[in-house]
């Protein structure tokens, strides 16, 4: 075995942990569209997708297991004599064991996936509800109506409608994932800190880490869009 040809099957398996958070997405949209569908979260096929996402989170759990575990020995190996190759795979075995046995349910339960899953049904059922109960559009004038969604969908950076929307964990503020995060980029590369660009935000120090995707907010944009024939 030589070590540098398992760097190539790490990256394979991360590959999968890409298409896995990408399933993880899809099972998010179409559980969407249930609760949009049925205004409620207690349905059969809501519960199943929640399983869905729960196992998916536990494989993508797994792969992150085995691949920091293989690259912990490697790191090990290469500063041990030759002979230590030939107990690579063993050490592997034992560490990915270990990691395993102490991921618990709630580790789980905790995978940001799984955690933007129920938030996103959770603030789609309650805007499902005020709909259904006109508390919003009742109360407002079309005009103000219009002023005030086309403010919420526009990025504060690119000053247009967004087409990826996150949040701002910190000042509950969203912009374009792709906009903000270049934004970051360019503030880092002048060795300073990137301060919201919400007018008035007293956020100043905007990074990655603070950010979260809203497939509530994207899939509002989508619907104003298609109601104002934008698309």
């Amino acid at each position: 075995m030589s070590l540098t040809s398992i760097q190539p099957q790490l990256s394979v398996l991360k590959l999968c942990q890409t298409d896995i958070n990408t399933g993880m997405d899809i099972v998010s949209e179409v559980a969407l569209d249930l609760v949009e569908a049925q205004a409620t979260n207690d349905s059969p096929g809501v519960k199943k997708l929640e399983q869905m996402m729960l196992e998916c989170a536990k494989l993508d759990q797994e792969i992150n297991c085995f691949v920091e575990s293989v690259e912990q020995m490697i790191t090990q190996v290469r500063r041990e004599p030759p002979h230590a190759m030939f107990k690579l795979k063993d050490s592997v075995k034992e560490r990915v064991a270990e990691r395993m046995d102490a991921v618990s349910d709630a580790d789980i339960e905790r995978h940001s996936k799984v955690v933007d899953f129920r938030d996103s049904i959770r603030k789609s059922l309650q805007q499902a509800n005020q709909v259904a109960c006109g508390s919003v559009e009742e109360e407002l004038d079309e005009d103000i109506a219009v002023t005030q969604s086309q403010t919420n969908f526009t990025c504060p950076l690119t000053q247009v409608e967004m087409v990826n929307p996150v949040k701002n964990k910190k000042c509950q503020h969203y912009y374009d994932h792709e906009a903000i995060l270049s934004h970051i980029k360019m503030k880092q590369n002048n060795k300073k800190k990137c301060r919201c660009p919400v007018v008035g935000c007293g956020n100043t120090d905007v990074r990655p880490v603070d950010l979260e995707p809203d497939l509530v907010m994207r899939r509002t944009i989508k619907n104003h869009k298609r109601q104002t024939g934008k698309s």
